[in-house]
Formats: structure tokens, C-alpha cells, sequence
């Protein structure tokens, strides 16, 4: 099902300086079904305070509807609404610039003619020297075909980019990578693969983004065979190295043990399957699923888990995981007990965590913290440092495992602006891939007792 897109919105008020109009104004947002965020005082005197308000809302139609409720309030005047998510797209969130200074002769020799003509007759020589010599043993690709963009659809590729882009500016803030977004305009399994094989050489590693199942499946398993070199589905496997971290901490608070759990997986599209195979991997026992589409259920049965229905799910299972895209889908009535229950679904996930809590469930949260984020970022880095051949469901489980250690105590997962979190991640990537066999480079202790992050001089 596919989720309506959201609007964000600041809204500037002329509030009359006095007790309880502040909180008339936040109750009429509320009563509209609006999610507060930020709310600062742009100036204050003794008879009027402006200030931001940031609301999220689910159309545009209510934002109209609660500008229309905040006009005929007389303490408060509207001054100005802004799209400061707009604003903040404006140009792009990335920029191409040079790692050296070209400011006279002999910097234009380093960079460029001469000297770069016997570079490149080295890495003829050597291709392998590619990695040390030119950027391609720290460059990502970031590739969509724009056909499951968020939780919106098949916008098209074009759509896709503000997403791919964002991931980009990502990967090169919190890790130091350079990533490239590129957007491909066939939605044909073939064509994908041909396209994305010939420009491989470019990049250290393939991110695949925003691609529907089941096609998604092919592409990345064709992909697999064709390039020397790493290729994952952030959609699949980000997901659920995160969400498979979410679920051992979830268990360490409960006080249980995941091997001792029956854990259904609600929703067997791209993530849900690559979350009940991680799932499966990391705790060695089935994994019930259900899902409206057979071939989904026939996916679960082939890699190795129990085709189920929600029902059934809901009534036998300990943990539950829904990435359904189906706000509302379960019902408060039925929660058992004690309960894990992760709703993944965005912007609304299929039980509110506050609702599953209430009904009974001993830990529940959506996907608003549980976020690929937290995953992607460090593999990447230690995908690229390891020089690691393929991208194995063994390291996607060594990121998980690193994410559980790196969780403060309490919490269900770490911080994801946190760059030591993403320096962990990469450490552990790295060495199961050296552990694995699948690295091309020997890192030394110093590299998994300080792994710094390397940044852009210019950044």
C-alpha cells in the first residue's frame, strides 16, 4: 500500500503575550493531527511573542484546514508559512570538489599533465594500484531506478533523487566517502544489470536504492555474479542488519533470548524478506511470515522459513515485525502480552508504538528510530577499507552485532549522528570480511583501534 507523502511546514505566529495562548495554538495543530517539532521565539516583547512553529502534517488539505483554524483565533496572527525542506533542496545537497589545490603550474602538473600520464600507465600495468592512486577505493555508487521510492511508489527516477542524493551527503558526512548518486531511466532487469556492470570500475562499491521487489532480487543477484566487487540492497540488507540489532536489544531489555523466541516477519517485500532471512541467520530457527502476494510467501519458504498469515502471527508469535506500508493494520485487541512488536512502516507504521504499549506489549517501536541509517554508512567504509569482494549476509550480521555493542545501556539502538558508531560498524565489517577470506587489503591493529574517519580537506 502506498503511503501518502507528508508535508513539513514552519509556520511563523504573532502569539498575544500572555499564559495559555501558546497552548491554544499547539491545540489546534494537534486537533489537526499534526507532529510538533522545534519551536523557537523569533522575538518577544510585552505584548506579542513571534515565534517557528515546525509541524508535519499528512496533506495539504489539513495544512490548509489548520491555517484557516489559526486565522480565526484572535490572539494569534499567521505571519508566514515556509518549506524549509524545499529551501534546503534548492541546488542539490552535493558537490564535486578537488581533494588538492590547482592554484599554479606545478599543482596543475601533480593533478593533471604530466604527471598523470604515468600514473596511468601504472595502474595499466597494475589495475589493482586504481584503488591506491585514483578515488575508486573510496567511491560509492548510489543507483535507483526510482520504482520504490520511500514508501510513495514508482516515482520514476527522476523523483528518486532527493533520496539517493540525501544518502550521498550521508555517506560522505559521516564517513568520509565519496558517493555518487546515479539514477537509471529503464526499469527492465536487464538493462539495469548491463548498465550497472559497465560502469562498476568506477566504484569501490555498488549501493543498489529505492528498487520494488521482486525485482530488486534479480538485479542484485545478477549483479552479484557479474562484478568483482561489492553489491548490496540497501532496502533489503541495511534494513535489516539495523532492525535485526533493534530486535537483540529488544531482547537483552526483555530479558529474553533470541533463539528461544518465535518471531513472525509481517510484509515480505524487499526489506521484510531480507529482515526474516537476517533474522533466520542470526538466530538459526524459522521465521513465520505472511504477506497478500504467494510468490512473497514462496521466497519465505525457499529461504528456509514458515508461510503464516497475520492472525496466526499475532496469536502465537513473541516478537512481531510489520513492513506492510499499511497504517492501522493491527489492531490493539491483538497484542498479546508481553509482546515485541517493531511497526516499521513509514510515515505511519501499522500499530503505534503508544497503542501496541498500552495493549499490552512489552517493547514496541516504529521505524522512525529503527532506520537504515545506522547501518549503511559503516559498511560501506568497511567494505572499502577491507577491499572486500562481496558484501555477505555474515557481514551484514557482524554490522548488526556491532550496532548491539555500541548501544548505550537502555536504549534500543545508538545514536545515528553519532560517528563512532559508524567507525564501529566499519571496524566490524572489516574484519569479518578479513575474517571471511573476502578482503584484498591487510589492515593492521592500528586500523581497529582507531579506524579514524577520513574527511574531505575541503570539508
Amino acid at each position: 500500500m502506498r503511503q501518502q507523502p507528508q508535508f513539513a511546514r514552519t509556520i511563523r505566529v504573532r502569539n498575544d503575550n500572555r499564559v495559555g495562548v501558546l497552548a491554544s495554538v499547539l491545540s489546534l495543530c494537534a486537533r489537526h493531527g499534526a507532529d510538533m517539532g522545534d519551536i523557537r521565539i523569533v522575538s518577544a516583547g510585552p505584548v506579542h511573542v513571534v515565534r517557528d512553529i515546525d509541524v508535519v502534517l499528512d496533506s495539504a488539505a489539513t495544512l490548509a484546514a489548520l491555517l484557516g483554524d489559526l486565522a480565526a483565533f484572535p490572539a494569534t496572527q499567521v505571519i508566514e508559512v515556509r518549506d524549509e525542506v524545499l529551501d534546503a533542496h534548492a541546488g542539490g545537497k552535493l558537490r564535486t570538489s578537488a581533494a588538492l589545490p590547482v592554484e599554479s603550474l606545478r599543482d596543475l602538473s601533480l593533478v593533471y599533465t604530466p604527471g598523470v600520464g604515468e600514473v596511468a600507465q601504472r595502474i595499466a600495468a597494475d589495475p589493482t594500484a586504481a584503488e591506491r592512486f585514483t578515488v575508486i577505493g573510496n567511491a560509492v555508487a548510489v543507483i535507483s531506478d526510482g520504482s520504490a521510492v520511500l514508501g510513495l511508489g514508482n516515482l520514476g527516477a527522476r523523483a528518486a533523487m532527493p533520496v539517493i542524493e540525501g544518502k550521498c551527503a550521508l555517506l560522505s558526512e559521516l564517513v568520509g566517502v565519496y558517493a555518487v548518486p546515479v539514477l537509471l531511466a529503464s526499469q527492465e532487469v536487464d538493462e539495469i544489470v548491463r548498465t550497472v556492470a559497465a560502469i562498476a570500475p568506477t566504484f569501490g562499491v555498488i549501493q543498489l536504492e529505492d528498487i520494488a521487489a521482486p525485482r530488486c532480487f534479480a538485479v542484485e543477484d545478477q549483479l552479484v555474479e557479474r562484478i568483482d566487487g561489492p553489491v548490496f540492497h540497501d532496502d533489503q540488507h541495511g534494513t535489516a542488519g539495523v532492525t535485526l540489532a533493534a530486535l537483540l536489544n529488544a531482547c537483552a531489555l526483555a530479558g529474553l533470548e533470541l533463539p528461544r523466541l518465535r518471531v513472525g516477519q509481517v510484509g515480505l517485500g524487499a526489506a521484510g524478506l531480507a529482515i526474516a532471512r537476517a533474522v533466520m541467520h542470526g538466530s538459526g530457527n524459522p521465521v513465520w511470515g505472511a504477506d497478500i502476494a504467494a510468490d512473497a510467501l514462496d521466497r519465505l519458504a525457499a529461504a528456509g522459513g514458515i508461510p503464516s498469515h497475520l492472525d496466526e502471527i499475532m496469536a502465537t508469535c513473541d516478537a512481531v515485525i510489520t513492513t506492510t506500508g499499511r497504517a492501522g493494520l493491527i489492531r490493539p485487541n491483538q497484542v498479546r502480552p508481553g509482546q515485541i512488536i517493531l511497526a516499521l512502516s513509514n510515515p505511519r507504521p501499522e500499530i503505534a508504538p503508544a497503542e501496541a504499549l498500552a495493549a499490552g506489549a512489552r517493547i514496541a517501536e516504529s521505524g522512525a528510530l529503527i532506520n537504515n541509517l545506522l547501518c549503511y554508512p559503516g559498511v560501506c567504509r568497511g567494505l572499502l577499507d577491507s577491499g572486500a569482494r562481496r558484501a555477505t549476509p555474515d557481514l551484514f550480521l557482524a554490522a548488526a552485532q556491532a550496532l548491539v555493542e555500541l548501544t548505550p545501556a537502555g536504549a534500543l539502538l545508538p545514536n545515528p549522528l553519532d560517528r563512532t558508531v559508524h567507525q564501529g560498524v566499519a571496524r566490524a565489517v572489516a574484519r569479518a570480511a578479513m575474517e571471511a577470506g573476502l578482503a584484498r587489503h591487510e589492515l593492521d591493529r592500528d586500523y581497529f583501534e582507531a579506524a579514524p574517519v577520513p574527511r574531505h580537506p575541503r570539508l
